[in-house]
């Protein structure tokens, strides 16, 4: 923990104070109070509900767990997060947090963190690297298993089709979600010649492009069966633009989404979405557990996953709480 890396300005007058009156005897000297352990987390960007909710976590755990938080929204940009470490290393952090918005090109920035001697948590998505020592660990979801799950359902969905016509709308170009959502789904259905992927397009995780990709996917393809979207903002977007060319989401075309936001749960209710599998974005609270060790120089585990659930149209979901995001 950097505790001496910092001189307040109160202190600097305190210290002023001193030289021109001297100093009086005290009868005892107050305890040393615990330095404040300080994260700098850069946030990808406010791309959908579920990050909004993954930001508001984030927030209101540190101010529970009594950290400072330095907060940088990236906007989508790699070069912005890099910026943003690179801020937070200068700053002398004791510990840096961030979801890479890319799997790639971390390397360079990582390394002049451990040369700082900052540890490196990495949360919601993982990165590509030949060194794993640049990170101390992750925390979030197992983006493969999500995409196992979506496979799954489809199997036992569509077991009394003969053909199943799919289009798959992707997260962000060689993004962690993206790549593995693909993986987990395909190893499921691989194999089974009744399967087709019709379409598979990047809708960048927005609600204004998952519209625009479901708009030409069924201006190319119009018999689909299927949408596997890879997060509930662009399921919503090819939802409108299912309704708008006059067919019925859920029913003309089964939907399967990853997030669990309130809104996917609500169109899951309505016959709207068939599929909604659980991709946490509640987190903040084991981020900052695990900040706080990194901080005290103890070791945590390399992976630390969340648990989540898969809800479907088959399910009683009358009692299910508001899912806060």
């Amino acid at each position: 923990m950097r505790s001496a890396r910092r001189l307040a300005p109160g202190f600097l007058s305190l210290l002023c104070a001193l030289a021109l009156f001297g100093c009086t005897p005290r009868e005892s000297t107050p305890p040393e109070q615990p330095a404040t352990i300080v994260v700098g987390f850069s946030q990808l960007g406010s791309e959908s509900g579920w990050r909004l909710g993954n930001t508001r976590s984030i927030i209101d755990a540190a101010q529970n767990a009594g950290v400072e938080l330095m907060f940088e929204n990236a906007e989508q940009k790699q070069e912005n997060q890099i910026k943003a470490i690179r801020s937070f290393i200068a700053y002398q952090v004791d510990v840096i947090a961030f979801p890479p918005i890319v799997m790639d090109g971390w390397d360079t920035v990582l390394k002049e963190a451990r040369d700082a001697n900052i540890p490196v948590l990495l949360t919601d998505r993982m990165i590509h690297t030949e060194d794993s020592s640049l990170y101390a660990g992750f925390i979030g979801s197992d983006f493969k298993e999500e995409g196992r799950s979506a496979g799954e359902f489809l199997l036992a969905r569509t077991a009394g089709y003969d053909s199943v016509r799919i289009a798959e709308i992707r997260g962000t170009v060689d993004s962690a979600p993206a790549l593995q959502r693909s993986e987990g789904f395909y190893e499921v259905i691989d194999g089974n010649p009744k399967f087709t992927i019709v379409e598979s397009v990047s809708g960048d995780f927005m609600r204004t492009k998952g519209k625009e990709c479901m708009e030409q996917i069924l201006a190319d393809h119009r018999a689909i069966d299927v949408v596997y979207s890879h997060n509930d903002s662009m399921t919503y977007g090819a939802i409108e633009a299912i309704e708008e060319a006059g067919l019925r989401p859920g029913v003309d075309i089964l939907i399967i989404t990853v997030d669990g936001e309130q809104m996917a749960i609500d169109l899951l209710r309505e016959g709207k979405i068939n599929c909604v599998v659980e991709c946490t974005p509640m987190i903040g609270d084991m981020i900052m557990e695990l900040a706080i060790k990194l901080a005290a120089g103890e070791s945590i585990d390399k992976y630390t996953y969340s648990v989540e659930t898969v809800f479907t149209e088959y399910d009683a979901l009358d009692g299910l709480p508001d899912r806060g995001y």
